[in-house]
């Protein structure tokens, strides 16, 4: 088992590592100014890849601070210490670990209906991130949702977990992440099941009979090249970078703060949920 673990872990480092890589740390850091913002009733929930919380997740979760998020954050490692391809693969531990997440957000909305949840996640943990929104109630909503360099599948349908997203769901893919989303995910399969290229290679599209009234609320960004500064040269993790997490995600978060004030929103009603077959 040991061993095993470490041969999935090693799969997961070695294509990241030749996906490219330059620690932001090394990079000089440009002084920014995030707007003002409310951060009473906020928290931000990050989703690791399938390599389970990694230090670029910790780059990310520092970059944000630094870029002026003051609110709550919490990196959940959904991998269960199983990480690489057995938690790319395990769909049905998977559907679980979303269930788990949904009950989070959820028992985080009942606590608190005034609160605006920012919720962020990279690679295969953007598929977790989609499946615990599906599982939502209806009247359960988070404010952004962020897919870095997401392994679902382009066509995958959006649709239902937007409908839990009341500001805009923000997605950045590169065409220069080809090794771990193009040819990774053709051999090994999406986060979703697909052999394909990932939709943080090529970007999502809307499949057929999909609510185009939900995908207006999609924001994808496209690799751009001024981004290196902030040690984003394009690859798996670049949008991870502490300095591109600073410079260009956290003003997006606090922008929307701003957009989305605090408001008294009735308090959400518990609504029955449909239980996943989650036993050992």
């Amino acid at each position: 088992m040991m061993y095993r673990r470490f041969v999935n872990r090693a799969v997961v480092l070695l294509l990241i590592g030749f996906s490219g890589w330059l620690p932001s740390r090394l990079l000089a850091a440009v002084p920014t100014t995030a707007p003002a913002a409310d951060f009473s009733h906020t928290w931000l929930l990050h989703l690791p890849g399938i390599g389970g919380e990694m230090p670029v997740d910790r780059d990310l979760r520092d970059g944000l601070k630094e870029g002026g998020w003051k609110g709550p954050l919490t990196i959940y490692d959904w991998t269960e210490n199983d990480p690489g391809l057995d938690a790319l693969r395990n769909h049905k531990r998977n559907m679980c670990e979303a269930a788990k997440i949904s009950q989070m957000i959820e028992k985080r909305v009942r606590k608190d209906p005034q609160v605006r949840i920012m919720l962020t996640s990279h690679s295969g943990g953007t598929g977790l991130a989609v499946w615990a929104l599906e599982k939502l109630p209806d009247e359960v909503k988070v404010q952004d949702l962020f897919l870095l360099a997401s392994a679902l599948s382009p066509s995958y349908d959006l649709g239902p977990a937007l409908k839990h997203v009341r500001g805009h769901a923000y997605v950045f893919y590169s065409q220069g992440d080809a090794v771990v989303l193009g040819t990774g995910t053709k051999l090994f399969g999406t986060i979703d099941g697909v052999r394909c290229e990932a939709a943080g290679l090529i970007g999502f599209a809307a499949p057929k009979g999909a609510d185009k009234t939900q995908y207006q609320k999609l924001v994808q960004k496209p690799y751009d090249e001024g981004w290196q500064v902030y040690g984003h040269f394009g690859n798996h993790i670049g949008c991870m970078s502490e300095a591109f997490a600073d410079h260009v995600l956290a003003p997006i978060l606090t922008e929307d703060l701003i957009e989305a004030p605090v408001s008294g929103r009735p308090s959400a009603r518990a609504a029955p949920r449909r239980e996943e077959n989650c036993e050992k």
